[in-house]
């Protein structure tokens, strides 16, 4: 269960990364990164930051190359979050991919429709008395 800190303190890095991240990506061009949630751990040390990217077939790249600058990220929110966090916790960094999910399903659900008529021919007629 997660604590009345823990929650501002997660919103909080969630605000700030989404930030970060915008700015970043803005260079790059072609690419967004959006941060879905943020887990903190009960002693605030460590926070799991959870992304979504799109396009998703670029997505293992870029998750891999924001791990690999785990520590610049770090250094720039904890400049961000300086005048509320006393020490900014370790970052690390997981693929949001519930997005790609729903999408899944949707295109599942579209191509294979049940077999089977489903109109009102088929049910049984209820007589009034």
């Amino acid at each position: 269960m997660e604590g009345k800190r823990q929650a501002k303190i997660a919103r909080l890095l969630q605000k700030e990364l989404s930030e970060i991240f915008r700015k970043e990506t803005a260079r790059l061009g072609g690419v967004l990164v959006s941060v879905t949630e943020v887990r903190v751990s009960p002693d605030l040390s460590i926070a799991r930051a959870y992304l979504s990217i799109f396009p998703s077939d670029k997505s293992a790249a870029v998750l891999e190359n924001i791990n690999r600058q785990a520590k610049t990220v770090r250094y720039e929110l904890a400049q961000a979050v300086r005048q509320t966090l006393r020490k900014c916790p370790e970052l690390s960094f997981y693929l949001d991919d519930s997005l790609d999910y729903i999408e899944n399903i949707d295109r599942l659900l579209a191509a294979d429709p049940i077999k089977g008529d489903s109109s009102d021919e088929n049910l049984p007629m209820v007589e009034d008395k």
